[in-house]
């Protein structure tokens, strides 16, 4: 598993992450609206953390920045 999230991109999922999880945890606990953004929150802060997103690989998508010395 390779990382294809760059720097930039990682740090507005986490940025994002936390604003979601904050609504879901605070402002919609305990609807199915609060379940939803807890979710989409946990998956953004994962992508953010690893660097790596499932989706951007099946699109072939990659933001960070490749090495061009070699």
């Amino acid at each position: 598993m390779s990382s294809n999230v760059g720097a930039v991109d990682r740090f507005l999922r986490i940025l994002v992450a936390s604003v979601l999880l904050y609504l879901g945890a605070h402002v919609y606990a305990g609807s199915s609206v609060g379940f939803v953004l807890d979710a989409v929150g946990v998956i953004a802060l994962l992508t953010g953390i690893t660097g790596f997103c499932g989706l951007y690989k099946l699109l072939g998508i990659n933001t960070r920045p490749t090495n061009s010395l070699s």
